[in-house]
């Protein structure tokens, strides 16, 4: 009788073992053929998924004898339903047709993340800027990337020069210093080379720009305390893309641009993108010195990618940016004789290599390999003072991904390395450094459910001259219904000390002395963010959403930047304290038809604690209002309407700026393979120079002010965008 039963159970764990099947499929787009990168499937009312890898191809395991429903979707294609039976009599591998459709952000996949998840279906807030949207933006500075980032909620691009445009990023009012910026997952941006970045940087050749607010040390490193942009560029196509991009402004300044890409057979594909853009001197004040620098940059940047076979890629690449940048007294930049001119002058080079490999495994699992290589080259002069060095960089890593569906495992190690070496000082202590940071990181995603899911993670950094750091991480994310989604994170980060802050940025670097190691410490931090999404139709008729974020970052012993004692050095100081910023972000999205309306309300509420007394944090607008009206026919025609306020500043002579608003108009009109735009920046002329001063003292020797509005005024720029 026994026997008989354990042979009864034997066919029943044969039989249940048997029933897990396997499928494979190829998603396509249907209109032009080409493969779905980060399409995904998932079998119905299951957790069992996948998303498809470079050639399209997407792989789920274990799927149950029966009819199964899969559900197969991309980002701005219409889902489709398609329904087998299991086990199948499957010779060949199918071709999934997926058609254009309506954009839905819910299937954007976020490089920065590192998941085969969506951004709907990730434990961490990340907002992604793609699509038409990045291509409007781009259209107001096509030169660089600081209005599309500072017309995000949260997001400031503070100028630090008066007269030269160098600018840095600032999220919930945190110094520049806070925020990693990122290309593509390398960190190519940062100490010297961070004064002029969001300058040099052009946007044509961008595919989506990622941002995650708060604590992200756990892939990318202590740096990112206040949070990171990823700027994730185009890779190549099937079928050949030129586009090209022409560009003119009221002040006399020019920008073109043009990007290629295509594939070359099976194994080959290229990508090259190239500009050059063009600034004259410019003083809408009519106070002699240049709200616009003069300007000329080049910038070429090749890859090649060499497909092994459809799940690995070698991606290689450099990128070459020269820039002569002068701002100052006009007369003097226009070849007047003037005597005693006050003028800045900044000549850069950057070259930058990279180098990728990936490779995809049958189980799911993959393998990312990463270096970089960045040599930059920077000389600032002003009268009677030079400041030149140059900074070398290299990022090395390697990752390993896998695990289940609902269960993922990403782990690896990396090395930093950041010099700079300062030329020939010429009465200060030289400000050299070499930085060697070697970490290790594991990340785990796990979809306990269809409602509720947990992020975790933890990095160790060691770190040669400041020790070692321990780093975790965590958020979670709960799906209360369709409509409501919460998310919960925390986590530690840390900021090696440099001498290379905004504070330091705005002196030029003059008379400032080198950090002593033995006395300073890193800073470290702690942040948590909550958010809450609510989406919804009303009336049947308007698309509505809300997103509210509440945000706490400490930041411990930050470095501050003073007047030695009975000197006219600088030095940096680390007394007991800490620096704090509090407050909520809010973000309300209406659509109607072909209008949408974007409001956003920041409220940052930035503090200096020390020795009991607490000072507010200058340059930072405790209220930000970002409003934007669109009217769109779709490849048609695009009408803008945006609004943004700031609210008073506190400076850091002790007085408080004035509150202003800033409106813009922005137009397109576009064809088949071609388009004009049309904008006017800053259409009612707000400028500082309009209702206070950006310096004191004399126009051969300025001492400047804090810069909290802009300075350019009125500027009108409208161009050609065409595509062969």
């Amino acid at each position: 009788m026994y026997k008989n039963i354990w042979v009864i159970l034997a066919f029943f764990v044969v039989t249940i073992s048997g029933a897990q099947n396997k499928f494979e499929a190829k998603i396509i787009d249907a209109e032009v053929g080409a493969p779905l990168l980060g399409a995904n499937a998932l079998v119905k009312g299951t957790e069992l998924g996948a998303t498809a890898n470079m050639e399209g191809i997407v792989t789920i395991e274990a799927i149950p004898d029966g009819e199964q429903t899969l559900i197969f979707s991309y980002v701005g294609f219409e889902t489709r339903e398609i329904t087998y039976k299991f086990p199948l009599e499957q010779e060949k591998i199918p071709e999934i047709l997926l058609f254009p459709g309506g954009e839905e952000m819910e299937e954007v996949i976020v490089s920065a993340t590192r998941s085969r998840r969506t951004i709907a279906d990730l434990p961490t807030r990340v907002e992604v800027i793609s699509g038409e949207e990045l291509g409007e933006k781009g259209n107001m500075k096509p030169g660089d990337i600081r209005m599309l980032l500072n017309e995000t909620t949260g997001i400031q691009t503070q100028q630090t020069s008066a007269t030269s445009y160098n600018s840095s990023i600032r999220i919930q009012g945190l110094d520049g210093k806070y925020t990693q910026l990122l290309k593509d997952g390398y960190p190519l941006y940062s100490g010297f080379s961070g004064g002029l970045s969001l300058l040099q940087i052009v946007p044509l050749d961008l595919q989506q720009v990622e941002v995650v607010k708060g604590a992200s040390s756990t892939l990318y490193g202590g740096g990112a305390i206040a949070g990171l942009v990823n700027l994730v560029s185009k890779t190549p196509t099937e079928d050949q893309q030129i586009d090209f991009l022409l560009n003119g402004t009221s002040a006399l300044g020019l920008d073109a641009s043009a990007f290629y890409r295509n594939t070359f057979g099976e194994k080959l594909g290229a990508t090259v993108f190239a500009s050059y853009n063009l600034g004259s001197p410019y003083d809408p004040a009519d106070i002699g010195l240049t709200a616009i620098p003069k300007f000329r940059r080049y910038t070429v940047n090749p890859r090649l990618f060499y497909y092994f076979n459809d799940r690995t890629t070698l991606d290689v690449g450099v990128n070459t940016v020269v820039e002569e940048r002068t701002g100052g007294n006009i007369d003097y930049i226009e070849g007047e004789d003037v005597e005693n001119p006050y003028f800045e002058r900044n000549n850069t080079e950057r070259i930058t290599t990279r180098a990728g490999f990936h490779t995809a495994f049958d189980d799911g699992s993959s393998l990312s390999v990463k270096n970089s290589f960045s040599f930059f080259e920077r000389k600032i002069e002003i009268p009677d003072f030079v400041f030149s060095g140059d900074q070398f960089a290299s990022f090395n890593e390697i990752s390993y991904n896998f695990g289940a569906s609902n269960f993922e495992w990403v782990a690896g190690l990396n090395l930093w390395v950041d010099r700079f070496d300062q030329d020939e000082a010429m009465e200060s202590e030289p400000v050299d450094y070499n930085h060697v940071t070697f970490g290790g990181f594991v990340q785990n995603n796990w979809w306990l459910s269809n409602t509720f899911s947990l992020e975790s993670g933890l990095r160790i950094d060691y770190q040669n001259e400041y020790g070692t750091f321990v780093l975790p991480r965590i958020s979670a994310m709960i799906n209360f219904s369709p409509k409501v989604t919460a998310r919960i994170g925390g986590g530690l980060g840390y900021k090696t000390p440099t001498i290379f802050t905004e504070d330091a940025e705005r002196l030029q670097f003059q008379n400032v002395l080198p950090i002593d190691v033995s006395e300073t410490e890193a800073e470290r931090s702690l942040g948590v963010n909550v958010d809450v999404n609510y989406r919804t139709e009303l009336f049947e008729v308007l698309d509505f959403s809300l997103n509210t974020l509440l945000f706490y970052t400490k930041v411990d012993k930050p470095l501050i930047l003073n007047n030695a004692p009975s000197s006219t050095y600088y030095e940096y100081i680390q007394p007991d304290g800490y620096i704090d910023t509090k407050g909520l972000e809010a973000n309300v999205k209406l659509g109607y038809r072909n209008f949408k309306l974007f409001s956003g309300y920041t409220l940052a509420d930035v503090n200096r604690h020390v020795n009991g007394n607490t000072f507010k944090m200058p340059l930072v607008a405790q209220h930000r209002l970002n409003n934007v009206l669109m009217y769109e026919l779709e490849d048609n025609l695009m009408i803008g309407l945006e609004g943004y306020y700031f609210g008073p500043q506190k400076l850091s002579d002790g007085t408080t700026g004035e509150q202003y608003w800033i409106f813009g108009l922005m137009t397109e009109k576009k064809w088949e393979n071609f388009s004009i735009f049309l904008n006017f920046e800053n259409f009612t002329d707000t400028r500082q120079t309009r209702f206070d001063s950006i310096y004191t003292g004399s126009i051969s020797n300025p001492q400047f002010r804090d810069i909290y509005a802009p300075v350019d005024g009125f500027v009108i720029n409208g161009g050609v965008k065409f595509q062969l």
